[in-house]
């Protein structure tokens, strides 16, 4: 899949991104779970990628990361991408 084919909710079932920026980290839960946005880009355009807990140390600005078996959101009209609770996030270069 690409940036610009991603669209609501529903399954990605593979997508290789750029990670352009890297936001702070964020509690939620009341400090249960720990999250961070990314921007990944590919040659369509960029998307955020949301990373939670232990992703969020693999991954730094620079890095190509590809997300497999992962999960699209959508929240206050923005779109973006996770691992979920059944996909896999891996830094591949």
């Amino acid at each position: 899949m690409k940036a610009n084919e991603i669209k609501g909710k529903g399954p990605v079932d593979t997508i290789t991104l750029k990670v352009t920026y890297k936001d702070i980290i964020r509690d939620v839960r009341g400090g249960e779970l720990k999250v961070c946005d990314v921007t990944g880009e590919d040659d369509t355009g960029k998307i955020t990628v949301s990373l939670w807990n232990d992703d969020i140390a693999k991954v730094e600005v620079g890095n190509t990361i590809t997300i497999v078996k992962g999960w699209a959101n959508e929240f206050q009209g923005r779109i973006s991408v996770s691992a979920g609770k059944f996909g896999t996030l891996e830094v591949t270069e």
